[in-house]
Parts: structure tokens; C-alpha cells; sequence
């Protein structure tokens, strides 16, 4: 080889290995000491979860007090209240009289309201509640645990699990799942007389775990022992949502990657833009990308390393986003065809809440009935009211545009926001009373609550 060219590919060969470990990858590591790795991030573990849980509690009230009387679709208690700390010297009622320029100069923004970092930020990758990891080992072998992390939000503030399956397609069975964890262990069994054979094929590919970027066979993976994979339902438990956590592989560097909760699956069929920011245009964009990038944090070196499952386009993932585009939304009685309350049925203080949602909190603009969406994006440019800075090796800046997500069955989807940093819909009504400035009182404040927890 003459020797500027191969001056020239060492050169290359360097710089794209500076441009991974810049964005929080590791270079290949065929010669890397597995157990020298497993010992050095076990020791580091417990400094992370700790500077985790300080900021957590600097943050939130994280006391578990459900509200009386109100439960998510499966009987779970919804956790109620304002959680997000203020400081000493600040209430709501003088934050939503001061402008964002006064709170920024000020410095007196609210830390819960500010992005939230990974549970180890400069690490990243998926995250998975206790919850999931345990059911799952229990069903099928698989150890979902990385021994490097944990994560790192209380169990009372996630989903219920396992969820209810409603299905389009059959609403009068009602919850399918029958109160099961549905895994590749049981899918056949369970759906085999309720979808056509394309759905069921569709579903046993979401359930199938596949190679993923911290859980597969290679030596820079953060599971103890070689991997199967994660399988879609893994983070959408019955094609719900289990709250798992990652760091969206679209940004860089490391630190402006958005921590991104797990959103449902449920009525997925109504909507027209996938992922928070990715503004994807079907399904089925979205699956194929999620296979291809998102498993890998967005490192196309790593899919190839580690096992990238190519889905055939026309069968696969068709069959995928045909199962994904029968999950119903959860039974709302409340509400009549239009999404709007049935006066009958509706109380007092949720009635006041609808009115005030089409009026003067300004909730329509984007989320109409009936599902109370309008499939747009939209920047809410929070950063008008903070100084950027860097949390826990998140860089809290500009969020950009985000898209809209639907209200429907809201209750049963917490934590809120994109990056999970809103524990309750009291949170959400306090954020976007400061964000669009609307001055509500403290009673609209709890009629606007209500009115979301019925829809």
C-alpha cells in the first residue's frame, strides 16, 4: 500500500473513533476483558443511583399518596398532587405572575420542570423498572437487569402492570390479556382464536427479543450473560407502556441527547406522526427504524456488530404495524361519541374542567376531540425561562418542536412529558400554566385535573 494512502486510513480510521467515543459509543472490542469491565461498572453503580436519587428528591415530592376513588384502567391508584418542588422563597401564584424573563433572571424556574436527565446520562441506552424485569425472568429466562444501572423513577408513579389489551377489533371482550403478562411463552395461546393469522405473526414479532445495543452476545454488552435481545413489548408491555427509558440516538454529542419515556401503543391507529421528534409518517417507518437504529442508539456500527435484525418491509413490518393498529384506547364512560362529556354521567367539578380546557387554558389548540390530538408538533421554546446548564451530564437547554401526543386514557400513562418529567397531571397542569402564561386559579387548576383524568 503506498504510504499516503495509508496514512490517509489511519487517519480516518482515528477520527471516526474520536466521533464515537465524543458521542458515548465504545470503539469494537474484540480484545476487551469482559470481567475487567463487569468489576470497573459495578463499583462505579452505586455513585450514579445516588447522584440519580439526590436529584430526584431535590426535585419532587416522591411520597407515594394515591388519589381516593381513582384508578387507572386495571385498578391501579393514580398518585395525585403537585409534585414538582418550588423554592423557599417562590409560590405557584408568584411564578404565574412574573414573566419568563423575571424567572429566568431570577434563576427561580422549577428544577422538576427542567429536562431530566437518563438515570446515567452519559451512558444512556435502555432501562428497565423492576417490575418488567422481574415478570419477564419469570415467563421466559430472559435477565433484563444491567449490572451497571438501575432504574430509577418509585413504582407508584409508572403504569400499571401488566396492563389490559383492548383490541378495535373486538370491544366487546374487553381486556384480552386476562391479567397476563404477554410474552412469546403465551402469545399463541392466548390470541390464536381473537386475531387473523397476519396479526398473530405481527405479534409474535413484537415479542420476540432481538439483539439490542445493552442486551446481546458481544463483549460491550451490560448484561452478565450473553443475550437474546429486548422484544418490543419488552418497553410496550402489552402494547402498552412500561415506562422503560433511553436516549434518543438522533442527537449529539452525548450530553443533548433527550432522556425519552416509553410512550403507549394504545390507539396508535389515530396517529400520523411517530416518534417525539423523528416526525416519522407511518407505523411502519417507525418499527423498521426502532429494529435498525433506536436498538442501537442511532450507531449503525453497532447494529452491524452486534446482530441487526433486518425485517422484511412488505411482511414483517407490515404484519407489526397491522397487530400495533388494533390496540384500542381504554373504556372512558364518560365521555359520548364526540370525546366530549356525557352531562349525565360527568361531575361538577369535571364538566367546569371541559369548559375550561376549550377556553381559557387554551387545551384544544392542540388536542381536539375526540382524541384530543392534532398529529402537529409544536416547540413550547421552555427555555425562555431558565438558563441552559449542565444536570448530571445532561445538557438542559432548547427541548425543539415535540410532537403532540393523544390525552386520551392519559391517566393511565404516567410519568408525563417527553422525557418523563412531569410525575402528575397536577405537574402537567402547573407546567403549561406557566409555559402559556394562562393565570388560572387553584380551583380551575383542580377542575382541569379532573376533567384529564376521565378522558
Amino acid at each position: 500500500m503506498p504510504e499516503h494512502d495509508r496514512r490517509a486510513r489511519t487517519a480516518a480510521s482515528g477520527f471516526a473513533i474520536g466521533l464515537l467515543l465524543c458521542a458515548g459509543a465504545a470503539p469494537p472490542v474484540a480484545a476487551q476483558d469482559f470481567s475487567a469491565d463487569v468489576s470497573r461498572l459495578q463499583r462505579a453503580k452505586p455513585e450514579f443511583a445516588r447522584r440519580q436519587q439526590e436529584l430526584l428528591a431535590a426535585r419532587y415530592d416522591l411520597g407515594d399518596r394515591p388519589v381516593p376513588g381513582v384508578t387507572m384502567s386495571g385498578g391501579k391508584p393514580i398518585q395525585g398532587g403537585v409534585r414538582v418542588r418550588l423554592a423557599a422563597d417562590v409560590t405557584w401564584e408568584r411564578l404565574a405572575g412574573m414573566t419568563p424573563e423575571q424567572i429566568k433572571l431570577a434563576d427561580r424556574w422549577p428544577t422538576g420542570f427542567l429536562p431530566l436527565p437518563h438515570p446515567h446520562h452519559e451512558v444512556g441506552g435502555m432501562v428497565f423498572p423492576q417490575t418488567l424485569i422481574d415478570e419477564t425472568l419469570r415467563h421466559t429466562g430472559r435477565d433484563l437487569t444491567r449490572f451497571d444501572l438501575d432504574f430509577d423513577l418509585p413504582q407508584h408513579f409508572l403504569p400499571e402492570f401488566p396492563a389490559p389489551i383492548y383490541l378495535t377489533t373486538r370491544p366487546d371482550l374487553g381486556d384480552v390479556s386476562r391479567g397476563k403478562l404477554i410474552t412469546l411463552d403465551n402469545y399463541y395461546e392466548t390470541f390464536h382464536e381473537i386475531l387473523n393469522p397476519k396479526q398473530l405473526d405481527g405479534l409474535r414479532l413484537l415479542v420476540t427479543p432481538f439483539p439490542q445495543a445493552q442486551f446481546n452476545a458481544t463483549a460491550d454488552r451490560r448484561s452478565l450473560k450473553p443475550h437474546l435481545g429486548v422484544s418490543c413489548f419488552d418497553c410496550h408491555a402489552n402494547g402498552h407502556t412500561v415506562a422503560a427509558t433511553h436516549t434518543v440516538g438522533d442527537v449529539r454529542p452525548n450530553a443533548y441527547r433527550h432522556r425519552v419515556g416509553t410512550p403507549t401503543l394504545r390507539g396508535l391507529y389515530l396517529q400520523r406522526i411517530f416518534g417525539s421528534q423523528r416526525a416519522m409518517k407511518t407505523v411502519e417507518d417507525f418499527t423498521e427504524f426502532e429494529q435498525r437504529g433506536a436498538y442501537f442508539d442511532g450507531e449503525p456500527d453497532q447494529a452491524q456488530r452486534k446482530g441487526v435484525n433486518i425485517l422484511d418491509r412488505g411482511n414483517q413490518v407490515q404484519a407489526m404495524a397491522e397487530l400495533q393498529n388494533i390496540l384500542d384506547l381504554p373504556p372512558a364512560p364518560k365521555l359520548d361519541i364526540l370525546g366530549r362529556l356525557d352531562p349525565s354521567r360527568a361531575t361538577p367539578s369535571e364538566l367546569r374542567g371541559q369548559a375550561l380546557f376549550a377556553g381559557k387554558a387554551q387545551c384544544t389548540a392542540c388536542h381536539a376531540a375526540p382524541y384530543y390530538t392534532d398529529n402537529q408538533m409544536h416547540d413550547l421554546r421552555v427555555e425562555r425561562f431558565f438558563t441552559p446548564r449542565l444536570i448530571n451530564g445532561r445538557n438542559a437547554s432548547a427541548d425543539g418542536p415535540i410532537k403532540t401526543y393523544p390525552l386520551r386514557g392519559i391517566k393511565d400513562s404516567p410519568p408525563y412529558l417527553h422525557d418523563d418529567r412531569l410525575l402528575t397531571l397536577d405537574d402537567v397542569v402547573e407546567f403549561f400554566n406557566l409555559v402559556l402564561g394562562l393565570k388560572l386559579t387553584a380551583q380551575e387548576k383542580l377542575d382541569i385535573v379532573a376533567f384529564l383524568r376521565v378522558l
